[in-house]
């Protein structure tokens, strides 16, 4: 299958959902560009998209050319709670997420995401008139839709949902909980429920948990909408970190997060096998939160390109499963060019006096 860069039509996220297309999201901003030295950890506020705009773009253009086809404005904390010139910021990564969008078949959403004030005052009209002075920037951007994500809590998670259905675009919503459910003790199946009962079209999780732990809340969100009698598209955006000892509150709770998680990061086919088990799971929407680099994207891309019907652009420079290893000169290297051999290996992490696994701070 020859790569090519998409179908090249520009259907709405809900129509590409309901035909049954599967729809790459792009990976996280935050921990990326952390590492490359252009935010600082803490906030996380994304002053860099007014500081530094032209590595917002190429970090986008580098999802595209993964395989994305959702470009999300960097606007996670860019609210008047968190930062100032929060309007400039919505602004400018509506800009930059659209000029990258038109460059292939993708669309564009933007983003709010939980506040500060919530868990200080739980003051309803506080929360909502936050997410209203944001969307107002996203409609006068005229973004594709809309997304309500990292949210901890069910209760502000659906008033994130009730503003922004408000608009009149598609709603999807997700939250940071793993199968605990949210830290009021709400399931990851009456979550679902109550976020699709406010107006959400597409539900699941995004950050906090790893691929195989959020692929477990999703079954229960599934589980739940399914004994609720209600029907919404699934969406799961799963960190680039493995994350088996995580308690409720998920990896930031981990001793190493946020500045050793290197250790932790999953391997392409890692991703392989996510991307397969959500696919199967009934999953259309997938994507990648915290730790997810371009390569991990494209592991997306590549393992549901039968699906898709292509291969992103990127793929042009890449051996799907070690092919082009049988040109290489050591003849035990080239015995690895087979798919058998990289879902089989169990890599080694090259740290001794490491444990496997962490206790999360309490």
């Amino acid at each position: 299958m020859a790569p090519t860069a998409g179908p090249g039509s520009k259907k709405g996220i809900l129509e590409r959902l309901d035909s049954g297309e599967v729809v790459v999201g792009d990976g996280s901003f935050l921990l990326t560009l952390e590492k490359r030295g252009y935010v600082k950890a803490g906030l996380w506020t994304p002053e860099v998209v007014v500081e530094h705009p032209a590595a917002v773009h190429q970090l986008h253009m580098e999802f595209l050319r993964a395989g994305a086809n959702v470009m999300q404005t960097f606007t996670f904390s860019a609210s008047e709670d968190s930062m100032e010139k929060w309007e400039d910021v919505n602004a400018v990564a509506c800009d930059l997420a659209r000029e990258v969008a038109d460059k292939g078949d993708a669309l564009v959403a933007a983003g709010i995401c939980h506040t500060s004030t919530y868990k200080q005052l739980k003051d309803e009209a506080r929360i909502k008139k936050l997410f209203q002075l944001q969307l107002q920037v996203f409609i006068g951007k005229n973004v594709d839709f809309l997304i309500a994500e990292y949210f901890e809590y069910a209760e502000e998670a659906v008033w994130a949902v009730e503003v922004l259905k408000g608009s009149g675009k598609p709603v999807a919503a997700t939250m940071c909980i793993g199968p605990e459910g949210d830290l009021h003790g709400v399931t990851p199946g009456e979550c679902a429920v109550k976020l699709v009962k406010a107006g959400a079209s597409i539900v699941g999780v995004n950050c906090r948990f790893g691929p195989s732990t959020s692929l477990k809340t999703m079954e229960l969100m599934k589980e739940g909408l399914q004994a609720a009698g209600l029907k919404a598209h699934l969406m799961v955006q799963s960190l680039g970190f493995h994350t088996p000892d995580c308690n409720k509150g998920g990896f930031v709770d981990l001793p190493e997060y946020p500045f050793a998680l290197e250790p932790r990061v999953a391997t392409r086919w890692d991703i392989h096998k996510y991307a397969r088990e959500a696919y199967n799971l009934g999953i259309r929407y997938i994507g990648g939160c915290c730790g997810f680099e371009p390569y991990h994207i494209r592991a997306i891309a590549e393992e549901l390109a039968p699906e898709r019907g292509f291969l992103p652009p990127a793929s042009e420079k890449h051996g799907s499963w070690g092919s082009g290893l049988d040109m290489h000169t050591k003849p035990w290297i080239r015995a690895r060019a087979k798919r058998e051999y990289w879902e089989k290996l169990l890599p080694a992490s090259g740290r001794p006096f490491c444990p496997s696994l962490s206790k999360p701070d309490a």
